[in-house]
């Protein structure tokens, strides 16, 4: 039994004016797939330990495309080189019997809004009506009918903030041999929901939508319950089909699929409109920061979350901070290839008069004007606390201004945990505040010790404050950008 396998992972801000570039993605094919993958905390690392078992399974991986980091649509004739690409790669692994694909759902090109749709598609016309198709998503994916029509079933991530990568990829495994195996015949029902979400309650150990995906993990637990969910979107993503879902797939039963499906997106929006983030001036946070005495300030800038699709530039709360005198020690990274250019030339030990910020993002930010003294270089590789892998930041290096530091890298990269800051020697506990660019980072890594958490309504291509950004393509009425949005469920079934 020959079973492809390939991957497309990216997450983009629509908002975010840097276009993504063929040289912001790691791209592989055959056998590095499955080397890059290894002892790894990714949905490939769960499936492929899974297909491990089998004595009668032959892996015929296809092609890998994995962003750096997250950032703006990409630049459409990369999007094309990488697509061709792609194609070429799979129709190479061919003939099989099987295919998974691990895929993240928030990417689109400058033409292209539905890039996972259109790679699943491919597949389906290569391989034909036959060969079973299973791809896993990260719940932020934007899922469209074309990815419905081409796949056979789909897994998705169960936890925010993610720890479930690994043990998706084994659902999604799991799934496609129980069609081969058990020849079980996947339903699909899905009910679209008009709400875009963001917040705490969006964190499924603790928030309201946790119900939901017990509910989801109790479906996939029962006799004929093969997968489900909900999709949350990637608010940032503004495309025809970005939105809320819940879905549902089980062993043939249309009805029990549709049920359970509407059940799920019913509760999500009886509480919707508790499903957004509250947010804090700059002003009121920098005050806050002040008059705090004892412990860690965690001053939260998702409006600059490099995972999310943002620039990294952003110097708001800095500027905020040493406008009023802020006194205290901040730890806080930003992205600005020229500064660390400059530092680089200087070398460690010598004070540079630089600007910091504002290189990528100038409508939203300003460089910020700072005499700098650096105290580490850096080549920018780090591995990640989160799943191990080597991340990039570029050429990077740790600036001292005044009493702060400041961690800046070349390039955006991912910065849900702690990784960055520790790659510097920068333990954030023992800093008065720290600025955290992402929305949730898993709870020890910060929250659970910090003194006070503000969440700041700063600038940035990947606000909270959803509204501000300025959606002009996804479907419309849709909560939060309009007042009284109206909720009918209404159920699609998607079955092969």
């Amino acid at each position: 039994m020959r079973i492809l396998i390939a991957e497309c992972k990216q997450e983009i801000s629509s908002f975010n004016p840097i276009l993504s570039r063929y040289e912001d993605f790691e791209v592989g094919s055959g056998q590095e797939i499955v080397d890059y993958h290894r002892r790894l905390n990714t949905e490939m690392c769960g499936a492929l330990d899974v297909f491990r078992t089998r004595a009668d399974v032959t892996l015929s991986p296809a092609f890998s495309i994995r962003a750096i980091t997250s950032g703006g649509p990409t630049r459409q004739d990369d999007y094309t080189r990488l697509a061709q690409k792609f194609l070429a790669a799979t129709r190479a692994a061919l003939p099989v019997d099987a295919v998974y694909v691990s895929l993240h759902g928030a990417m689109a090109s400058q033409e292209e809004p539905d890039p996972e749709g259109f790679f699943l598609q491919a597949i389906r016309d290569m391989v034909g009506d036959q060969t079973p198709i299973v791809a896993s998503f990260d719940l932020h994916g934007i899922l469209t009918d074309r990815i419905l029509e081409a796949a056979d079933a789909i897994v998705a991530f169960h936890t925010y903030p993610h720890v479930d990568m690994y043990d998706t990829g084994q659902r999604a495994a799991r799934l496609l041999l129980k069609i081969i195996d058990e020849g079980v015949k996947p339903v699909t029902a899905v009910v679209p929901i008009p709400a875009l979400v963001r917040g705490n309650e969006l964190i499924t150990a603790t928030g309201l939508i946790g119900g939901m995906i017990r509910r989801a993990q109790r479906i996939e637990s029962e006799p004929g319950g093969l997968s489900a969910g909900i999709f949350i979107g990637n608010p940032f993503t503004d495309v025809p089909d970005l939105r809320s879902n819940a879905f549902v797939v089980v062993d043939g039963d249309a009805e029990r699929a549709a049920r359970e499906a509407t059940a799920m997106a019913e509760d999500f929006w009886a509480v919707h409109e508790h499903l957004l983030q509250p947010l804090i001036s700059l002003e009121e946070a920098v005050q806050k920061t002040i008059a705090n005495q004892q412990g860690t300030v965690i001053l939260t800038d998702a409006a600059d979350a490099t995972s999310s699709g943002a620039s990294g530039d952003s110097n708001a709360i800095l500027a905020a901070l040493m406008a009023a005198g802020y006194k205290g020690r901040l730890l806080t990274p930003i992205v600005d290839a020229p500064a660390v250019a400059a530092a680089m030339q200087a070398g460690i030990g010598a004070v540079i008069d630089i600007t910091l910020g504002g290189q990528l993002d100038p409508a939203r930010f300003t460089p910020l004007p700072v005499t700098a003294t650096v105290r580490m270089l850096s080549d920018g590789d780090f591995v990640s606390e989160s799943n191990n892998a080597i991340w990039s930041g570029g050429k990077s290096a740790l600036l001292q201004v005044g009493n702060h530091s400041v961690v800046v890298t070349s390039r955006p990269v991912s910065l849900y945990d702690r990784s960055l800051f520790w790659a510097f020697g920068q333990e954030p506990s023992r800093f008065d505040a720290v600025v955290v660019k992402s929305p949730h980072c898993q709870p020890h890594m910060f929250n659970e010790w910090g003194a006070l958490v503000l969440h700041v309504d700063a600038p940035g291509s990947t606000s909270a404050n959803l509204p501000y950004l300025g959606h002009t393509v996804c479907a419309r009425p849709i909560f939060p950008l309009d007042e009284d949005v109206a909720f009918t469920p209404s159920t699609k079934l998607f079955q092969r």
